[in-house]
């Protein structure tokens, strides 16, 4: 799911969370298929939002494998603390649950312990792999191609969600195409939301500096070397990485164009912002869609709407479902990742929370090429996302990419609260950078 799922320092409200699943492996550590009088009990572990209950997929696996519960946990968790949750679960070797989902920042450091994951191949795997785009398929193996690791959910195809209220305030044009024409390149971006600025709305540009950093060094990696902070060999290359200067600069232009609401991403305030107009514009992978339409609540239907991104198509987020090798039930669990990961349920889950198929099959089926999404104004999210999801090219991200990209991050909220000079930054966020890539 992208991303889709972020990666920020723990908040208390998340916190709690974390305290609260780490309570429960405790109270219960044979949650992981717990045997009950011949029933048995399959524990996901998600973080984010993966649509499953939305989609009724969860139901649908009950029906047809009677005296199987299924069960959800982490929803809505944020991906640093589920990450971190996930490490001590697995070093435990109890605790994780029977089918646990890994981000695709989180995946490369996971897949380097093969040993905790039961290999999918012995579970019919092989035969699915027509089911996942190519790249999709092998990243989900281990290094060696021996292991099925994880079957691929979702991909991150990158759009503009924006608020159609606040563009109408600001005297801008509301409708998608004609936003859509405002700004083919990044600076024409920066210059709408000059334009929306001068207009005093009361409401900012947009949300985060660190949400726009990402989406932009995801696009144009993509689109260029293929890699953010480590190459495929995992050699540290922030510094000499075009991409990723790219997008701190561009990125540096709008927070001195005083556009940031300065929002740390997933915090209260954030949430909060969704639903009363804090900010105008967000960049949407597809999984975000679902995110804002569950923050936003019944009250913004209708005030959001999708335009194509700035600077081209882009990934951002996506994530595969794995069986560790502590689960009791691995058997039932593969096959309930194999049903989750389905070109079905796949669509299903577009059709519910908007989270872009990683199957070829399903981003081929004319359900998914024809379908609008009443809450974003009726947009076409599914010619929007779809029309080009086939063509996305995967970006590698070693085993430290997280811990990178939280220092990165660090930096750039330091510049928008004013405590760090823009011209100091860059060297902060590379020397901190390269300490965390250690």
């Amino acid at each position: 799911m992208g991303t889709h799922r972020r990666r920020r320092a723990p908040t208390a409200a998340f916190a709690l969370v974390a305290a609260a699943i780490i309570a429960a492996a405790t109270a219960c550590s044979a949650s992981s298929g717990e045997d009950t009088g011949g029933k048995i009990t399959l524990t996901v572990d998600v973080f984010g939002n993966f649509g499953y209950k939305e989609a009724g997929l969860y139901e649908e696996f009950q029906k047809s494998h009677p005296g199987v519960t299924v069960k959800e946990r982490g929803t809505g968790m944020e991906l640093g603390n589920y990450e971190k949750q996930l490490t001590q679960w697995l070093a435990a070797g109890s605790g994780a649950g029977d089918v646990v989902s890994l981000e695709e920042g989180i995946l490369i450091k996971f897949k380097a312990q093969p040993k905790n994951f039961v290999n999918l191949l012995d579970h019919g795997g092989a035969e699915l792999q027509g089911n996942f785009l190519d790249w999709k398929w092998q990243q989900g193996l281990s290094a060696d191609g021996k292991q099925l690791i994880g079957l691929g959910t979702d991909v991150g195809g990158l759009a503009m969600c924006y608020r159609v209220d606040l563009f109408a305030k600001a005297k801008l044009p509301t409708a998608r195409q004609e936003v859509g024409q405002l700004w083919s390149t990044w600076d024409d971006y920066i210059a709408v939301g000059e334009k929306f600025k001068a207009a005093k709305t009361g409401a900012k540009f947009l949300d985060a500096a660190t949400n726009m950093y990402n989406a932009i060094l995801m696009q144009q990696a993509g689109q260029s070397t293929g890699y953010t902070y480590f190459d495929q060999g995992d050699q540290f290359v922030m510094t000499s990485n075009p991409a990723v200067r790219s997008a701190w600069d561009i990125t540096l232009k709008m927070v001195d164009a005083g556009l940031s609401a300065n929002l740390r991403s997933f915090s209260d305030q954030w949430n909060a912002g969704f639903k009363s107009g804090t900010f105008a514009t967000i960049a949407c992978p597809a999984w975000m869609l679902g995110y804002i339409q569950s923050q936003a609540g019944d009250a913004g239907k209708g005030k959001w709407d999708v335009a194509p991104v700035p600077g081209g198509s882009g990934n951002w987020g996506g994530s595969f479902l794995t069986v560790p090798t502590q689960s009791k039930h691995p058997k039932q669990a593969a096959e309930l990742a194999k049903f989750l990961t389905s070109p079905e349920s796949q669509l299903k889950v577009f059709q519910a929370i908007n989270n872009l198929p990683s199957s070829p099959q399903a981003l081929d089926n004319p359900e998914l090429k024809t379908f609008s999404n009443q809450y974003f104004n009726n947009a076409p999210v599914g010619e929007i996302f779809g029309s080009g999801a086939k063509e996305l090219q995967p970006v590698y991200l070693g085993p430290q990419t997280q811990a990178v990209r939280d220092e990165v991050e660090n930096a750039l909220r330091a510049v928008e609260q004013g405590e760090l000079k823009p011209d100091k930054a860059w060297d902060t966020a590379t020397d901190n950078g390269a300490k965390a890539a250690q």
